[in-house]
Formats: structure tokens, sequence, C-alpha cells
């Protein structure tokens, strides 16, 4: 596992450097009368923030980060972002195209020689991404049978040969099954071609690049400035969030609202990544799903026009988030929710807060 006080003490370093200050106001902009009757309906937890080309014009926290300490939620709160670790990890594989280091077109047996040679040979880097790779979720059915497995670390190539071999379910590419392992796989991958732990790969090539000082995989409830996340109440109670290393890529970090905002115009609306780079990971591949490559890219209706969105979602034991980013105009909406709010419930008030049409049904 990663020595997560390293990497804080290096982000502590980058937000010290010269010209890099992220002193803002807790609370920002003039009210807004959506966000208000959201709260009040849902008893929203959590940080709301709307911004433009990596700038935010409005940000509220409401509620509590940690009830049972009475510590109310702020901007700096730091919460659980689950499957956005998604989109994280495929800009950090983005970038390892761009080096010639991967191929997103390539059969993972490439780099993972021992896969075995039916998915080895068919199955590529961007079906993995995708979540179109057809290899049976093994993992799941075993944590069902022992959730004592979260307690015993395994490193990504053990937790391949243990989980990632079954027979495949599906040609590649022809159908959705979003599930843990196939980022298991991208993991071990990762690893195998950078010879260094996956988190730390991410830090060189996504999160530190992108200045995202409080995001990092590894941390619990326990840990400074993170929020205690809950079942859904009446009464709220306190969910524990056991995780593997392993399980970093597909739904492991955690952020701050300010830490996805500017990434998110930063990856969108900039050079950061190439140009085929942001091509590849806003091109949808799983169209029932409106999924690209480690997120989705919805179409929004606003002012009667469609309008495409970058759309990365989260939901794990108590969290809940929304980082939505328009490609034209580069508008960013970011939730952050500890409440076990449902995912459906954050998206419609995304899609108010960027003005756009109900969604059909």
């Amino acid at each position: 596992m990663i020595d997560r006080r390293g990497l804080f003490a290096a982000a502590g370093a980058l937000c010290a450097a010269p010209g890099l200050s992220f002193a803002a106001p807790a609370r920002l902009g003039a009210d807004n009368p959506v966000v208000e009757a959201f709260v009040a309906e849902q008893k929203f937890q959590g940080v709301v923030m709307i911004g433009r080309r990596g700038k935010p014009s409005y940000v509220r926290a409401f509620g509590s980060a940690d009830i049972e300490a009475n510590k109310p939620a702020t901007r700096e709160t730091i919460y659980g972002v689950a499957s956005i670790s998604k989109w994280l990890t495929t800009i950090a594989v983005l970038r390892l195209v761009e080096r010639g280091k991967l191929s997103l077109d390539s059969p993972i047996a490439t780099w993972l020689p021992d896969q075995r040679p039916d998915t080895g040979k068919t199955v590529t880097l961007a079906h993995l991404l995708s979540n179109a790779s057809g290899i049976p979720n093994a993992f799941t059915p075993a944590l069902k049978a022992d959730p004592e497995l979260l307690k015993h670390e395994l490193s990504a190539a053990e937790a391949v040969k243990r989980f990632g071999q079954g027979d495949p379910l599906f040609p590649p590419g022809t159908k959705f099954d979003y599930h843990l392992v196939n980022w298991f796989i991208v993991t071990a991958i990762v690893e195998a071609v950078m010879g260094k732990p996956f988190q730390t790969v991410v830090w060189d090539l996504t999160t530190g690049p992108l200045k995202m000082s409080h995001t990092q995989a590894g941390l619990i409830d326990a840990d400074p400035g993170v929020a205690q996340s809950y079942y859904a109440g009446p009464p709220l109670a306190p969910r524990s969030n056991p995780r593997l290393s392993v399980m970093a890529a597909g739904g492991g970090y955690f952020s701050t609202a300010d830490d996805l905002l500017v990434a998110a115009h930063i990856v969108f609306d900039t050079p950061f990544l190439s140009e085929a780079s942001r091509k590849a990971l806003t091109t949808i591949l799983v169209p029932e799903q409106d999924y690209a490559l480690g997120g989705r890219v919805r179409t929004l209706t606003i002012d009667g026009q469609p309008r495409l969105a970058g759309w990365e979602t989260g939901r794990t034991a108590g969290f809940s988030s929304v980082l939505g980013h328009r490609l034209d105009t580069g508008d960013t909406v970011v939730i952050l929710n500890n409440t076990d709010l449902s995912q459906k419930a954050l998206d419609l008030f995304a899609d108010k807060l960027f003005g756009a049409a109900p969604r059909p049904g």
C-alpha cells in the first residue's frame, strides 16, 4: 500500500510552491434557489460547487462532515468519490498511451502474459476502461462469501490471478458489465509497465500535475479532514468503508470539490491531454450507457439545444458524488454527499443546476 503520509507531505509542498495559493472563501456566490430547495427536500449534507473553466462562482457546504464529532461540512472536507476514481485512472492511462507505454487497442496479454489465452488475446485496454471486457466478476461473490477478504491486502497481480480468470461472459465490446475486476486488471497492467505502485503512477501522471493536493486513495474515516459516511436515515447511522489498495483504480479515491472542479477544467478544456486523448476520453463506446472511457458523456438539453457534458459519478458506502462538465462552455457542477442519497437524485439535481430540461421518463 502506498504511504499516505508521504503523499500528503508532497501535496503540502505543492501547495506551498510559489504562485500556487489555494486559499479561498468558504462561502461564495449569491443564494441559489435550486440548491436551497434541494437541500430542504432531501436534507442534503455535503458540498455543492458551481464554476466555469476551473473558477468557482458558487460554493456552499451543508450539514455535518461528522455528526458524532459535531464537525460541520466545509468547502475543504474530503469525501469518497467512488467511481470518479475510474476517470482519474483513465487519465493516467491515456498519458501512458501518449508516451508509448500503453495502447488502448492492444490485447491485455501484451502486458499480462499469464492471463488466460482467450481473454488475454481478445480483451483490450479500451474494453477494460469502458467496462465491456466480458471478463466475469469473481470478486463480488468471493467478498459476499468471505467479508474478511477486505482485511487482507493482495497485489494487483494476485487479484487478477484470483478474480480475473473466469470464462468470458460475452465477446469483448458487445455488452456493458460494470465491476471492479476490470479495474484490477488495469491496475496490474499499469504496475507491470511502470514498475511502480499504481497509486504512485496516478500521483505522478494525474493528481500531482493537476494540483489535486487533497485527492488520494486509501483514506479512512479517521483520517483528518475526511467526512464520516452514513447509512440513509432516519436516523443516520455511521458506515465503515474498508478498501483494499487494489480497489483504488475503480473506486478508492477521496477528493474535495475544489480539486475536482479544477481537474475537470484542465482535463477537458486545456491541452493537458493530447487532442487524441481528449477525443478518446469523450467518445461514447457503450451507447446504451452513454459510457466512454472511465465515465459517461451525457447529452443535456439546455435552452432547447443538445449540449454534451462529461459526467462522472460515484457511490460507495454512504458517499455519493457528481462531477459534471459541459464540453462547450467549460461550466462545471460538483456535488459531494456523505448520507447515501440516491445517484438519480444527485444527477437530477445537477441537471437543474446546469439549467437542463428534465430527462424523458
